[in-house]
Protein backbone atom coordinates (compact mmCIF):
# COMPACT_ATOMS: atom_id res chain seq x y z
CA UNK A 1 0.00 0.00 0.00
CA UNK A 2 1.38 3.38 -1.02
CA UNK A 3 0.95 6.10 1.46
CA UNK A 4 3.05 9.17 2.91
CA UNK A 5 5.44 8.50 5.73
CA UNK A 6 6.45 11.48 7.62
CA UNK A 7 9.62 10.09 9.08
CA UNK A 8 11.32 10.26 5.99
CA UNK A 9 8.65 13.09 4.28
CA UNK A 10 8.34 10.63 1.27
CA UNK A 11 5.46 8.39 -0.32
CA UNK A 12 6.37 4.72 0.56
CA UNK A 13 5.09 1.30 -0.17
CA UNK A 14 3.88 -0.77 3.30
CA UNK A 15 2.02 -4.16 3.04
CA UNK A 16 -0.61 -3.52 5.25
CA UNK A 17 -2.51 -0.63 7.30
CA UNK A 18 -0.89 -2.35 10.62
CA UNK A 19 2.22 -2.05 8.93
CA UNK A 20 1.68 1.83 7.80
CA UNK A 21 1.04 2.76 11.67
CA UNK A 22 3.90 0.27 12.49
CA UNK A 23 6.65 1.86 9.91
CA UNK A 24 6.22 5.70 9.71
CA UNK A 25 2.65 6.74 9.78
CA UNK A 26 1.90 8.50 12.73
CA UNK A 27 -1.57 10.58 12.71
CA UNK A 28 -0.25 13.12 15.19
CA UNK A 29 2.74 13.87 12.92
CA UNK A 30 0.01 13.94 9.50
CA UNK A 31 -2.03 17.08 11.09
CA UNK A 32 0.84 19.03 12.15
CA UNK A 33 2.57 18.45 9.08
CA UNK A 34 -0.59 20.25 7.19
CA UNK A 35 -0.50 22.51 10.00
CA UNK A 36 2.75 23.54 9.20
CA UNK A 37 1.77 23.94 5.42
CA UNK A 38 -1.42 25.85 6.91
CA UNK A 39 0.59 27.87 8.83
CA UNK A 40 3.53 29.31 6.02
CA UNK A 41 0.68 30.16 3.76
CA UNK A 42 0.81 27.73 1.14
CA UNK A 43 -3.27 27.85 0.21
CA UNK A 44 -3.95 31.23 2.13
CA UNK A 45 -3.88 33.44 -0.96
CA UNK A 46 -6.05 33.84 -3.64
CA UNK A 47 -2.98 32.68 -6.16
CA UNK A 48 -2.26 29.46 -3.83
CA UNK A 49 -6.05 28.23 -4.36
CA UNK A 50 -6.40 29.13 -7.88
CA UNK A 51 -3.01 26.88 -8.25
CA UNK A 52 -3.93 24.02 -6.11
CA UNK A 53 -7.56 23.83 -7.74
CA UNK A 54 -6.04 23.81 -11.59
CA UNK A 55 -3.87 21.38 -9.79
CA UNK A 56 -7.00 19.02 -8.94
CA UNK A 57 -8.64 19.81 -12.16
CA UNK A 58 -5.93 18.41 -14.27
CA UNK A 59 -5.50 15.44 -12.20
CA UNK A 60 -9.12 14.61 -12.70
CA UNK A 61 -9.21 15.65 -16.29
CA UNK A 62 -5.90 13.70 -17.24
CA UNK A 63 -6.99 10.53 -15.59
CA UNK A 64 -10.65 10.51 -15.92
CA UNK A 65 -10.63 6.99 -17.48
CA UNK A 66 -8.22 5.45 -15.08
CA UNK A 67 -10.92 6.52 -12.53
CA UNK A 68 -13.84 5.07 -14.32
CA UNK A 69 -11.95 1.60 -14.65
CA UNK A 70 -11.05 1.71 -10.69
CA UNK A 71 -15.24 2.78 -10.14
CA UNK A 72 -15.66 -0.51 -12.53
CA UNK A 73 -13.60 -2.44 -9.95
CA UNK A 74 -14.73 -1.51 -6.75
CA UNK A 75 -18.97 -1.35 -8.10
CA UNK A 76 -19.27 -2.29 -11.44
CA UNK A 77 -20.43 1.11 -11.71
CA UNK A 78 -21.68 1.37 -15.52
CA UNK A 79 -19.33 4.46 -17.43
CA UNK A 80 -22.30 6.47 -17.66
CA UNK A 81 -22.83 7.03 -13.36
CA UNK A 82 -18.89 6.79 -13.14
CA UNK A 83 -18.63 10.23 -15.72
CA UNK A 84 -21.98 11.81 -14.85
CA UNK A 85 -22.14 11.33 -11.08
CA UNK A 86 -18.47 11.32 -10.26
CA UNK A 87 -15.92 12.07 -12.51
CA UNK A 88 -17.54 14.75 -14.51
CA UNK A 89 -19.59 15.99 -11.49
CA UNK A 90 -15.98 17.05 -9.59
CA UNK A 91 -14.49 18.18 -13.06
CA UNK A 92 -17.53 20.83 -13.03
CA UNK A 93 -17.58 21.91 -9.72
CA UNK A 94 -13.78 22.38 -9.67
CA UNK A 95 -14.16 24.75 -12.49
CA UNK A 96 -17.31 26.27 -10.99
CA UNK A 97 -14.55 27.11 -7.89
CA UNK A 98 -12.23 28.72 -10.55
CA UNK A 99 -14.02 30.93 -12.15
CA UNK A 100 -16.19 32.23 -9.25
CA UNK A 101 -13.47 31.96 -6.66
CA UNK A 102 -12.48 35.61 -6.92
CA UNK A 103 -16.07 36.69 -6.07
CA UNK A 104 -16.49 34.35 -3.34
CA UNK A 105 -13.39 35.71 -1.45
CA UNK A 106 -14.71 39.35 -2.02
CA UNK A 107 -15.82 40.80 1.95
CA UNK A 108 -19.47 40.77 1.85
CA UNK A 109 -20.93 44.15 2.94
CA UNK A 110 -23.42 44.66 5.37
CA UNK A 111 -25.92 46.94 6.28
CA UNK A 112 -24.73 49.78 9.05
CA UNK A 113 -26.75 50.67 11.76
CA UNK A 114 -26.05 53.48 14.57
CA UNK A 115 -23.25 51.71 15.93
CA UNK A 116 -21.75 51.40 13.38
CA UNK A 117 -22.05 54.80 11.39
CA UNK A 118 -18.91 56.16 9.89
CA UNK A 119 -17.61 52.74 9.63
CA UNK A 120 -17.15 49.86 7.44
CA UNK A 121 -18.67 46.95 8.35
CA UNK A 122 -18.35 43.75 6.62
CA UNK A 123 -18.04 39.97 6.72
CA UNK A 124 -14.34 38.45 5.84
CA UNK A 125 -14.47 34.45 5.34
CA UNK A 126 -11.50 33.02 6.32
CA UNK A 127 -9.73 29.30 6.21
CA UNK A 128 -11.08 26.57 8.93
CA UNK A 129 -7.24 25.64 8.92
CA UNK A 130 -6.35 21.47 8.67
CA UNK A 131 -9.46 19.27 7.99
CA UNK A 132 -10.44 16.16 7.29
CA UNK A 133 -12.23 14.50 4.61
CA UNK A 134 -13.47 11.07 5.66
CA UNK A 135 -14.80 9.56 2.20
CA UNK A 136 -17.71 7.00 1.72
CA UNK A 137 -17.22 3.73 -0.47
CA UNK A 138 -20.68 4.29 -2.41
CA UNK A 139 -19.39 7.14 -4.75
CA UNK A 140 -15.56 6.37 -3.62
CA UNK A 141 -14.40 8.88 -6.26
CA UNK A 142 -17.18 12.17 -5.54
CA UNK A 143 -17.64 12.12 -1.71
CA UNK A 144 -13.63 12.94 -1.37
CA UNK A 145 -13.23 15.15 -3.93
CA UNK A 146 -16.01 17.24 -4.24
CA UNK A 147 -15.60 18.63 -0.27
CA UNK A 148 -11.98 18.67 -1.10
CA UNK A 149 -12.85 21.43 -3.83
CA UNK A 150 -14.35 23.54 -1.53
CA UNK A 151 -11.63 22.89 1.20
CA UNK A 152 -9.17 24.26 -1.24
CA UNK A 153 -11.39 27.04 -2.42
CA UNK A 154 -11.79 28.49 1.08
CA UNK A 155 -7.86 28.15 1.47
CA UNK A 156 -7.46 25.08 4.02
CA UNK A 157 -4.76 21.83 3.73
CA UNK A 158 -7.31 18.95 3.78
CA UNK A 159 -6.16 15.16 4.62
CA UNK A 160 -8.01 12.90 2.80
CA UNK A 161 -9.02 9.42 4.19
CA UNK A 162 -10.98 7.33 1.25
CA UNK A 163 -12.58 4.64 1.78
CA UNK A 164 -10.86 1.45 2.53
CA UNK A 165 -14.29 -0.54 1.02
CA UNK A 166 -13.25 0.86 -2.32
CA UNK A 167 -10.03 0.00 -2.91
CA UNK A 168 -9.61 0.64 -6.46
CA UNK A 169 -10.11 4.55 -6.00
CA UNK A 170 -8.50 4.41 -2.41
CA UNK A 171 -5.55 3.43 -4.38
CA UNK A 172 -5.81 5.53 -7.64
CA UNK A 173 -5.92 8.31 -5.07
CA UNK A 174 -2.46 7.37 -3.50
CA UNK A 175 -0.52 7.33 -6.94
CA UNK A 176 -2.11 10.33 -8.23
CA UNK A 177 -2.19 12.94 -5.74
CA UNK A 178 1.26 13.40 -5.13
CA UNK A 179 1.76 13.69 -8.91
CA UNK A 180 -0.56 16.44 -8.83
CA UNK A 181 -0.84 18.16 -5.54
CA UNK A 182 0.97 19.46 -2.58
CA UNK A 183 1.87 16.39 -0.39
CA UNK A 184 2.60 18.42 2.72
CA UNK A 185 -0.95 20.09 2.12
CA UNK A 186 -3.05 17.45 0.70
CA UNK A 187 -1.71 14.01 2.29
CA UNK A 188 -3.79 11.13 1.05
CA UNK A 189 -4.29 8.14 4.22
CA UNK A 190 -5.32 4.92 3.09
CA UNK A 191 -5.99 2.14 5.50
CA UNK A 192 -8.73 0.48 8.06
CA UNK A 193 -10.58 1.52 10.93
CA UNK A 194 -7.40 1.60 12.99
CA UNK A 195 -6.22 4.36 10.81
CA UNK A 196 -9.46 6.40 10.78
CA UNK A 197 -9.63 5.94 14.70
CA UNK A 198 -5.78 7.49 15.30
CA UNK A 199 -6.85 10.31 12.37
CA UNK A 200 -10.24 11.51 14.70
CA UNK A 201 -8.15 11.68 17.80
CA UNK A 202 -6.25 14.52 16.93
CA UNK A 203 -6.91 18.08 16.44
CA UNK A 204 -8.11 19.44 13.58
CA UNK A 205 -10.15 22.29 12.40
CA UNK A 206 -13.48 21.16 11.06
CA UNK A 207 -13.84 17.40 10.06
CA UNK A 208 -16.53 16.21 6.88
CA UNK A 209 -17.34 13.03 6.96
CA UNK A 210 -20.01 11.05 4.53
CA UNK A 211 -21.62 7.95 5.56
CA UNK A 212 -23.93 6.17 8.57
CA UNK A 213 -25.55 7.85 11.43
CA UNK A 214 -23.86 4.99 13.77
CA UNK A 215 -20.16 5.91 12.70
CA UNK A 216 -21.87 10.14 12.23
CA UNK A 217 -22.14 9.88 15.82
CA UNK A 218 -18.58 8.41 16.55
CA UNK A 219 -17.17 11.25 14.61
CA UNK A 220 -18.68 14.04 16.06
CA UNK A 221 -18.48 12.28 19.77
CA UNK A 222 -14.17 12.77 18.92
CA UNK A 223 -14.62 16.35 17.08
CA UNK A 224 -16.41 17.53 20.75
CA UNK A 225 -13.19 16.50 22.60
CA UNK A 226 -11.65 19.73 20.36
CA UNK A 227 -14.47 21.67 19.99
CA UNK A 228 -14.32 20.77 16.38
CA UNK A 229 -16.90 21.77 13.98
CA UNK A 230 -18.37 18.93 12.21
CA UNK A 231 -19.94 18.94 8.45
CA UNK A 232 -22.13 15.21 8.75
CA UNK A 233 -23.28 14.09 5.29
CA UNK A 234 -25.47 10.72 6.46
CA UNK A 235 -28.67 9.11 5.27
CA UNK A 236 -31.60 7.30 6.30
CA UNK A 237 -35.01 6.10 5.00
CA UNK A 238 -35.89 8.62 2.12
CA UNK A 239 -39.99 8.62 1.54
CA UNK A 240 -41.17 8.89 -1.50
CA UNK A 241 -45.02 9.25 -1.81
CA UNK A 242 -47.83 8.49 -4.71
CA UNK A 243 -50.78 11.08 -4.67
CA UNK A 244 -54.06 9.15 -5.79
CA UNK A 245 -54.19 11.77 -8.67
CA UNK A 246 -50.56 11.88 -10.47
CA UNK A 247 -49.39 9.82 -13.08
CA UNK A 248 -47.70 6.94 -11.61
CA UNK A 249 -45.80 5.76 -14.98
CA UNK A 250 -43.68 9.11 -14.76
CA UNK A 251 -43.48 8.76 -10.74
CA UNK A 252 -42.26 5.58 -11.36
CA UNK A 253 -39.89 6.54 -13.99
CA UNK A 254 -37.98 9.20 -12.40
CA UNK A 255 -37.84 7.43 -9.19
CA UNK A 256 -37.12 4.08 -10.04
CA UNK A 257 -34.15 5.35 -12.35
CA UNK A 258 -32.95 7.11 -9.46
CA UNK A 259 -33.46 4.09 -6.67
CA UNK A 260 -31.55 1.52 -8.87
CA UNK A 261 -28.60 3.71 -9.81
CA UNK A 262 -25.27 2.27 -8.39
CA UNK A 263 -27.52 -0.75 -7.57
CA UNK A 264 -29.35 1.21 -4.99
CA UNK A 265 -26.43 2.45 -3.20
CA UNK A 266 -27.24 5.82 -2.99
CA UNK A 267 -27.73 8.28 0.15
CA UNK A 268 -30.56 10.38 -1.54
CA UNK A 269 -32.21 7.75 -3.46
CA UNK A 270 -36.07 6.97 -2.29
CA UNK A 271 -35.65 4.04 -0.03
CA UNK A 272 -39.54 3.13 0.19
CA UNK A 273 -43.04 4.16 -1.07
CA UNK A 274 -46.20 4.86 0.40
CA UNK A 275 -48.70 4.47 -1.53
CA UNK A 276 -52.92 3.49 -0.99
CA UNK A 277 -53.40 0.09 -0.95
CA UNK A 278 -56.16 0.61 -4.36
CA UNK A 279 -52.79 1.73 -6.32
CA UNK A 280 -49.97 -1.09 -5.22
CA UNK A 281 -51.11 -3.46 -8.21
CA UNK A 282 -50.93 -0.15 -11.11
CA UNK A 283 -47.59 0.83 -9.34
CA UNK A 284 -46.43 -2.79 -9.58
CA UNK A 285 -47.22 -3.27 -13.19
CA UNK A 286 -45.25 0.59 -13.68
CA UNK A 287 -42.19 -1.28 -11.95
CA UNK A 288 -42.07 -3.81 -13.88
CA UNK A 289 -42.30 -1.85 -17.25
CA UNK A 290 -39.77 0.43 -16.05
CA UNK A 291 -37.49 -1.85 -14.70
CA UNK A 292 -37.62 -3.92 -18.08
CA UNK A 293 -37.17 -0.53 -20.60
CA UNK A 294 -34.05 0.05 -17.75
CA UNK A 295 -31.98 -3.29 -17.60
CA UNK A 296 -33.95 -5.38 -20.41
CA UNK A 297 -35.58 -9.25 -19.20
CA UNK A 298 -32.56 -9.87 -17.31
CA UNK A 299 -30.68 -7.46 -15.30
CA UNK A 300 -28.00 -9.06 -13.92
CA UNK A 301 -26.91 -9.18 -18.02
CA UNK A 302 -27.65 -5.76 -18.36
CA UNK A 303 -23.91 -3.06 -18.77
CA UNK A 304 -26.03 -0.41 -17.16
CA UNK A 305 -26.60 -2.38 -13.87
CA UNK A 306 -23.64 -2.07 -10.72
CA UNK A 307 -23.42 -4.27 -7.92
CA UNK A 308 -23.02 -4.10 -4.09
CA UNK A 309 -19.53 -2.93 -3.02
CA UNK A 310 -18.50 -6.60 -1.16
CA UNK A 311 -20.01 -9.79 0.35
CA UNK A 312 -20.67 -7.86 3.64
CA UNK A 313 -23.43 -5.25 2.64
CA UNK A 314 -24.37 -7.90 0.22
CA UNK A 315 -25.31 -11.02 2.84
CA UNK A 316 -27.25 -7.49 5.08
CA UNK A 317 -29.33 -6.67 1.91
CA UNK A 318 -30.87 -9.90 1.22
CA UNK A 319 -31.40 -10.44 5.02
CA UNK A 320 -33.88 -7.94 4.72
CA UNK A 321 -35.78 -10.02 2.41
CA UNK A 322 -36.53 -12.63 4.40
CA UNK A 323 -40.34 -12.97 5.34
CA UNK A 324 -40.98 -10.20 2.36
CA UNK A 325 -43.44 -10.73 -0.40
CA UNK A 326 -41.60 -10.32 -3.42
CA UNK A 327 -43.20 -9.05 -6.42
CA UNK A 328 -40.16 -8.75 -8.53
CA UNK A 329 -36.57 -9.60 -8.73
CA UNK A 330 -35.33 -11.14 -5.68
CA UNK A 331 -32.71 -13.17 -7.22
CA UNK A 332 -28.98 -12.51 -6.27
CA UNK A 333 -26.02 -14.41 -6.22
CA UNK A 334 -23.22 -13.90 -3.87
CA UNK A 335 -20.11 -14.67 -6.45
CA UNK A 336 -21.19 -12.02 -8.59
CA UNK A 337 -22.16 -9.64 -5.75
CA UNK A 338 -25.50 -9.47 -8.00
CA UNK A 339 -28.67 -8.77 -6.34
CA UNK A 340 -31.67 -8.15 -9.33
CA UNK A 341 -33.65 -4.79 -8.72
CA UNK A 342 -36.59 -6.28 -6.17
CA UNK A 343 -39.54 -4.86 -4.87
CA UNK A 344 -41.58 -6.28 -2.14
CA UNK A 345 -44.92 -5.35 -0.72
CA UNK A 346 -47.38 -5.57 2.18
CA UNK A 347 -44.40 -4.23 3.97
CA UNK A 348 -45.20 -3.53 7.71
CA UNK A 349 -43.18 -0.91 9.87
CA UNK A 350 -42.64 -3.08 12.06
CA UNK A 351 -40.66 -5.09 9.40
CA UNK A 352 -36.51 -4.56 9.81
CA UNK A 353 -36.78 -3.70 5.83
CA UNK A 354 -39.05 -0.79 7.17
CA UNK A 355 -36.58 0.08 10.19
CA UNK A 356 -32.67 0.06 8.22
CA UNK A 357 -31.55 2.18 5.90
CA UNK A 358 -31.91 -0.29 2.79
CA UNK A 359 -28.88 0.68 0.81
CA UNK A 360 -29.60 -1.33 -1.80
CA UNK A 361 -31.42 -2.46 -4.90
CA UNK A 362 -34.79 -3.52 -2.55
CA UNK A 363 -37.77 -1.52 -3.06
CA UNK A 364 -40.96 -2.02 -0.46
CA UNK A 365 -43.96 -0.45 -0.58
CA UNK A 366 -45.73 1.07 2.24
CA UNK A 367 -49.91 1.02 2.18
CA UNK A 368 -51.21 4.12 4.11
CA UNK A 369 -54.51 5.44 3.64
CA UNK A 370 -54.29 9.44 3.26
CA UNK A 371 -51.53 12.12 2.96
CA UNK A 372 -52.25 13.12 6.46
CA UNK A 373 -51.05 9.79 7.73
CA UNK A 374 -48.24 9.76 5.29
CA UNK A 375 -47.75 12.82 7.22
CA UNK A 376 -47.74 11.51 10.36
CA UNK A 377 -45.79 8.06 9.22
CA UNK A 378 -42.74 10.64 8.01
CA UNK A 379 -43.27 12.80 11.02
CA UNK A 380 -42.84 9.77 13.15
CA UNK A 381 -39.41 8.95 12.05
CA UNK A 382 -36.32 10.14 11.96
CA UNK A 383 -35.80 13.03 9.77
CA UNK A 384 -34.64 11.82 6.18
CA UNK A 385 -32.11 12.88 3.77
CA UNK A 386 -34.81 13.32 1.13
CA UNK A 387 -38.13 13.41 0.93
CA UNK A 388 -40.06 12.90 -2.18
CA UNK A 389 -43.92 13.80 -3.12
CA UNK A 390 -45.24 13.06 -6.75
CA UNK A 391 -48.86 14.35 -6.77
CA UNK A 392 -51.18 16.77 -9.73
CA UNK A 393 -52.39 18.64 -6.90
CA UNK A 394 -49.72 21.18 -5.92
CA UNK A 395 -51.82 21.56 -2.55
CA UNK A 396 -50.51 18.35 -1.77
CA UNK A 397 -46.81 19.21 -2.66
CA UNK A 398 -47.32 22.03 -0.67
CA UNK A 399 -48.60 20.32 2.75
CA UNK A 400 -46.14 17.58 2.58
CA UNK A 401 -43.26 20.52 2.23
CA UNK A 402 -44.76 22.61 5.33
CA UNK A 403 -45.84 20.23 7.47
CA UNK A 404 -42.83 17.48 7.01
CA UNK A 405 -38.64 17.91 8.26
CA UNK A 406 -36.27 16.89 5.74
CA UNK A 407 -32.84 17.74 4.58
CA UNK A 408 -34.05 18.04 0.73
CA UNK A 409 -37.45 17.75 -0.41
CA UNK A 410 -38.71 17.19 -3.83
CA UNK A 411 -42.16 17.71 -5.75
CA UNK A 412 -42.59 15.40 -8.79
CA UNK A 413 -38.81 15.18 -9.36
CA UNK A 414 -36.57 12.72 -7.78
CA UNK A 415 -32.51 13.06 -7.19
CA UNK A 416 -32.15 15.82 -9.39
CA UNK A 417 -31.94 18.37 -6.64
CA UNK A 418 -28.50 16.98 -5.79
CA UNK A 419 -26.94 17.84 -8.82
CA UNK A 420 -28.42 21.92 -8.54
CA UNK A 421 -25.10 23.21 -7.31
CA UNK A 422 -27.12 26.42 -6.37
CA UNK A 423 -28.92 24.38 -3.75
CA UNK A 424 -27.62 23.20 -0.62
CA UNK A 425 -27.14 19.42 -0.31
CA UNK A 426 -27.40 18.03 3.30
CA UNK A 427 -29.51 16.27 6.18
CA UNK A 428 -31.21 17.36 9.43
CA UNK A 429 -31.01 15.92 12.34
CA UNK A 430 -30.15 12.02 12.23
CA UNK A 431 -29.74 12.32 8.42
CA UNK A 432 -26.97 15.05 8.85
CA UNK A 433 -25.64 18.56 9.86
CA UNK A 434 -24.24 21.31 7.35
CA UNK A 435 -24.75 21.00 3.85
CA UNK A 436 -22.32 21.66 0.46
CA UNK A 437 -22.38 21.62 -3.12
CA UNK A 438 -21.28 24.67 -5.11
CA UNK A 439 -20.69 27.96 -2.78
CA UNK A 440 -22.72 26.26 0.04
CA UNK A 441 -19.22 23.96 -0.15
CA UNK A 442 -17.11 27.08 -0.04
CA UNK A 443 -19.11 28.18 3.09
CA UNK A 444 -18.91 24.79 4.54
CA UNK A 445 -14.72 25.28 4.76
CA UNK A 446 -15.08 28.73 5.95
CA UNK A 447 -15.47 30.79 8.79
CA UNK A 448 -17.46 34.10 8.29
CA UNK A 449 -15.58 36.70 10.15
CA UNK A 450 -17.27 40.07 11.39
CA UNK A 451 -15.19 43.20 10.83
CA UNK A 452 -15.31 46.40 11.40
CA UNK A 453 -13.07 49.16 10.97
CA UNK A 454 -13.02 53.36 11.01
CA UNK A 455 -11.17 55.10 8.94
CA UNK A 456 -12.51 58.62 10.26
CA UNK A 457 -11.94 57.53 14.02
CA UNK A 458 -11.58 61.15 15.07
CA UNK A 459 -14.91 62.87 13.42
CA UNK A 460 -16.71 59.71 14.50
CA UNK A 461 -15.43 60.29 18.13
CA UNK A 462 -18.44 62.56 19.04
CA UNK A 463 -20.88 58.96 18.68
CA UNK A 464 -18.61 57.11 20.41
CA UNK A 465 -18.53 59.65 23.75
CA UNK A 466 -21.91 58.84 24.22
CA UNK A 467 -20.40 56.00 25.28
CA UNK A 468 -18.22 57.25 27.86
CA UNK A 469 -18.48 57.37 31.78
CA UNK A 470 -19.95 59.24 33.66
CA UNK A 471 -23.40 57.91 31.90
CA UNK A 472 -25.64 61.25 32.24
CA UNK A 473 -29.93 60.92 32.15
CA UNK A 474 -29.42 62.75 28.97
CA UNK A 475 -26.69 60.28 26.89
CA UNK A 476 -29.28 57.61 27.98
CA UNK A 477 -32.06 59.01 26.61
CA UNK A 478 -30.09 59.32 23.50
CA UNK A 479 -28.67 56.46 22.99
CA UNK A 480 -32.40 55.12 23.76
CA UNK A 481 -33.68 56.89 20.96
CA UNK A 482 -30.74 55.89 18.84
CA UNK A 483 -30.86 52.40 19.22
CA UNK A 484 -34.27 52.08 19.47
CA UNK A 485 -35.66 49.17 16.78
CA UNK A 486 -38.75 50.61 14.98
CA UNK A 487 -41.31 48.83 12.61
CA UNK A 488 -40.57 49.60 8.87
CA UNK A 489 -42.23 52.46 7.78
CA UNK A 490 -41.82 51.72 3.89
CA UNK A 491 -43.25 54.86 2.90
CA UNK A 492 -40.00 56.95 4.44
CA UNK A 493 -37.64 58.16 1.97
CA UNK A 494 -34.28 58.52 1.72
CA UNK A 495 -33.95 62.05 2.33
CA UNK A 496 -35.99 61.80 5.80
CA UNK A 497 -33.30 58.88 6.34
CA UNK A 498 -30.32 61.24 5.58
CA UNK A 499 -32.66 64.41 7.86
CA UNK A 500 -32.30 62.14 10.96
CA UNK A 501 -28.57 61.31 10.62
CA UNK A 502 -27.65 65.16 10.11
CA UNK A 503 -30.35 66.17 13.09
CA UNK A 504 -28.38 63.20 15.29
CA UNK A 505 -25.35 65.17 15.07
CA UNK A 506 -25.85 68.32 15.47
CA UNK A 507 -27.61 67.07 18.74
CA UNK A 508 -23.99 65.15 19.25
CA UNK A 509 -21.93 68.60 18.50
CA UNK A 510 -24.22 70.52 20.62
CA UNK A 511 -23.54 68.05 23.98
CA UNK A 512 -19.96 67.54 23.64
CA UNK A 513 -18.46 71.03 22.02
CA UNK A 514 -20.74 73.58 22.44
Amino acid sequence: MLAYCYKDCSWKVFPSSSNIMADGFDAGMVVESSRRAFDAGKTRSYEARITHLHNLRRMIAENKQAFVDALYKDLRKPEFEAVTFEVDFCHNDCVLAINELKQWMKPEKVAIPFAGVGKQCYIQRDPLGVVLIIGAWNYPFQLPIHPLIGAIAAGNTAVIKPSEISPATAKLFEELFPKYMDSSCFPVINGDAVVTTALLEQRFDHIFYTGNSTVGKIVQTAAAKHLTSVTLELGGKCPFYIGSNCDIDVAIHRTASAKFYNSGQTCVAPDFIICHRDQTDRVVSSLKKALKEFFGDNPKKSKDYGRMVNVRHFKRVCALLDGQEIVIGGESDEDDLYIAPTVVVNAKDTDRIMQDEIFGPVWPILNLDSAEEAIRYINSREKPLALYVFSSDRGVIDQFRNQTSSGMFSGNECFVQGGVETLPFGGIGNSGTGNYHGRFTYEAFSHRKACMVDPMYTVSELVRRLFYAPFTDRKTSIIAWALRKKLKNRTMSMFLRVAVVVVLLAVLYKVFLS
